[in-house]
């Protein structure tokens, strides 16, 4: 292959030699395509805005509205709702000249009837029947609370929402993003769903003070049922009503903004709920509208639709979404569910032990080509989005840009690295923790591709999982969390508990991310009403009073977290280069490490502790400690005092007190 076509990705990624074509050939597919919508649209910013366009839309030159829809293989569509008493053939649609069905209703004629907060369907007659169906661009969706029949509703409102945003520069969050990922409706401690505004008002002030630049949103786009975490969506340009209006969704990130907080969206691209009344599928009559026809177009193991990326209105209706959320309602950007689900026909159900299986098996051209647009559309709206993937494969490239032969990510999850704690936890007696596999499982990755490190998110939070502080201390969270009685099991909980989350954070990556109250060991799972719980917000919810209370380990783990934040965001230690390993002790099960100017010195010894441990350090001068897992502050026994110099002799060796199970960050004088 001639030397010009050889991207920077293969150049700094030795082991792609082979796949030079391929990576080269990957690029050049995403270049006939954006040539091709720029040639016909002039950009993909102006390809993104078939929402305005399709759907319910004033047309101030006619003065008047015109709904519109994308349903080629229909027989016959009419709109219908409270306007015209619910008349499902006094208002049809006709097709106009680029095929797509049309509408125009008159100011003058139904500004009395066609109003702000009513209700609309559209009846659709096609192949599989005559269905009232919602609008497929409508931008809200409400829900009877007696039929529980969903239904779109009209949304213009007298009073526009003022943005009050303009001086927010997420340029630092963006370097380093501390995520605090989080779900609007169980944000409370009651039993019940929250709102926009409440989270404004009680739970942001909570994400300030704790540190947290960032916020991802789950389940923010129109879901019929509640129990999905959000991802089974039925209606892509609708703020779910559950919580509250779309004022109050901008009111939220105003707020957010306010405080110096980016705020990204939980998107889901990957797929979408199969059913037939309050979604997509099905809309026009035929199975291959939005998405694949047959088996192709079904996730069995999500129960859901798949997108067929390739149709050129199926790509314009998801980059429109894209754009309509970060421009109507200031989304930073965004974190994509299920990419891996999304690259490859077999959804990532393989082993991935070879390069060849990222370039020539099962791999979907079509949705890496949408991937690659979709990123530049993103940073072409604006140069400080960001963009993140849940991606497990590993795909070369996936967080490169997009002139390098990447897909152009700025970062990935680092998915692997709750697997990892998880695994170890489950599996694994504290003595038979291996020093060196920690430290490969939290520094494996590529250095020129960022990561999010977690090392737990809702996933782990679910019922039927566990998170990190019940595979700790179990039941034992119900009994002994008290700090007026001792508990041996929960002593040991709290101490790893905070080791894993700064060794975590420390070495595994260039960003961090925790799921609301995981940071103080909220002791209960997540499980959204339903029948098999008698339809109770018992767990729905985040018991706040818990980490208020002084007297509970609780209110340690919490004030520990802030901490640990306050000295990733001064030292910048997420956006500092990969650490240093400077020593480990497999045996004793010590870790040593530098990274951004400081020193990271772990113990997860199960019961010995060191007087005067040799700590080898970059640097000749004087060290001290300025975070320590032990102090009584943080859950801890005060075994070390904080307030000592520890100097380092000619060969640049300092000794210190290290006790069992505890963590310390010391940083030269």
């Amino acid at each position: 292959m001639e030397k010009k076509n050889i991207l920077p990705l293969v150049k700094e990624e030795k082991w792609l030699g082979d796949f030079a074509k391929e990576v080269y050939e990957r690029y050049q597919r995403y270049l006939d395509t954006i040539k091709s919508i720029e040639y016909d649209f002039g950009s993909i910013l102006e390809f993104a805005r078939a929402h305005e366009y399709y759907g319910i839309n004033f047309d101030s030159f006619r003065n008047g509205w015109v709904y519109r829809e994308w349903a080629p293989s229909a027989y016959n569509l009419f709109l219908m709702g409270d306007f015209n008493g619910w008349d499902r053939y006094s208002h049809p649609l006709r097709k106009n000249h680029r095929g797509d069905w049309e509408i125009f209703l008159p100011f003058d004629q139904f500004k009395d009837q066609f109003t702000h907060g009513s209700k609309v369907k559209v009846h659709v007659e096609g192949k599989n029947g005559a269905l009232d169906r919602i609008p497929a661009y409508i931008r809200r969706v409400v829900q009877d609370e007696k039929s529980h029949d969903f239904a779109g509703q009209l949304w213009f409102p007298e009073d526009t929402f003022i943005w009050t945003d303009s001086a927010f520069d997420p340029s630092e969050n963006l370097e380093q993003p501390l995520i605090y990922e989080c779900h609007i409706g169980m944000a409370q401690e009651k039993e019940g769903v929250g709102t926009y505004r409440e989270f404004a008002e009680i739970t942001l002030p909570r994400i300030k003070k704790a540190g947290y630049n960032t916020i991802q949103m789950m389940a923010i786009m129109e879901h019929p049922y509640y129990g999905s975490f959000g991802y089974h969506v039925s209606n892509f340009f609708a703020p779910t009503s559950r919580f509250g209006t779309p004022e109050d969704l901008k009111f939220l990130i105003n707020e957010a903004h306010n405080m110096g907080i980016s705020v990204i969206m939980d998107i889901v691209h990957s797929h979408a709920v199969k059913n037939v009344n309050e979604g997509l599928n099905e809309f026009d009559g035929s199975d291959h509208l939005y998405f694949h026809p047959g088996g192709r177009g079904y996730h069995e193991g999500w129960d859901s639709k798949l997108f067929d990326y390739g149709n050129q209105n199926v790509k314009q209706f998801l980059l429109s979404n894209v754009r309509y959320w970060m421009e109507d309602f200031h989304f930073d950007g965004f974190r994509w569910d299920g990419v891996t689900s999304i690259l490859y026909l077999h959804h990532g159900h393989v082993s991935f032990d070879s390069a060849e299986k990222y370039f020539n098996d099962g791999v979907d051209w079509d949705a890496v080509i949408y991937l690659q647009l979709a990123n530049k559309l993103i940073h072409d709206f604006s140069s400080q989005a960001i963009s993140i993937a849940e991606e497990v494969s590993g795909m070369p490239g996936l967080c490169r840009p997009l002139k390098d032969g990447g897909i152009g990510f700025d970062f990935r999850l680092g998915m692997g690295i709750p697997d990892f704690w998880i695994k170890t936890l489950k599996h694994k007696p504290d003595e038979h923790w291996d020093m060196f596999e920690m430290w490969h499982e939290l520094t494996n990755r590529p250095k020129r591709e960022k990561t999010i490190a977690y090392a737990e998110s809702h996933d782990q939070a679910l019922v039927g999982d566990k998170s990190i502080a019940f595979w700790l201390m179990d039941k034992e969270m119900y009994s002994s969390m008290t700090k007026l009685q001792n508990s041996l099991v929960v002593d040991r909980g709290v101490a790893l508990h905070k080791m894993i989350r700064l060794i975590t954070i420390a070495l595994g990556g260039e960003g961090y991310l925790n799921f609301i109250g995981n940071e103080f060991g909220h002791p209960e799972w997540v499980d959204f009403p339903r029948e098999g719980n008698e339809w109770s917000y018992q767990y729905a919810r985040r018991q706040w009073s818990l980490v208020d209370s002084e007297h509970l380990r609780y209110y340690d783990l919490n004030m520990w977290d802030q901490a640990m934040i306050q000295l990733v965001k001064e030292y910048k230690i997420c956006a500092s280069p990969h650490a240093n390993q400077l020593f480990l002790d497999a045996e004793k099960k010590i870790l040593v490490f530098e990274r951004a100017g400081l020193i990271f010195i772990f113990s997860f010894n199960v019961s010995d502790s060191y007087f005067g441990y040799e700590v080898k350090v970059p640097e000749l001068g004087e060290y001290i400690i300025i975070l320590n897992s032990d102090h009584k502050d943080f859950g801890g026994f005060g075994r070390v005092e904080d307030d000592l110099t520890y100097p380092c002799n000619e060969e640049q060796q300092l000794k210190i007190y290290l006790p069992n199970r505890s963590a310390m960050v010391l940083k030269k004088k």
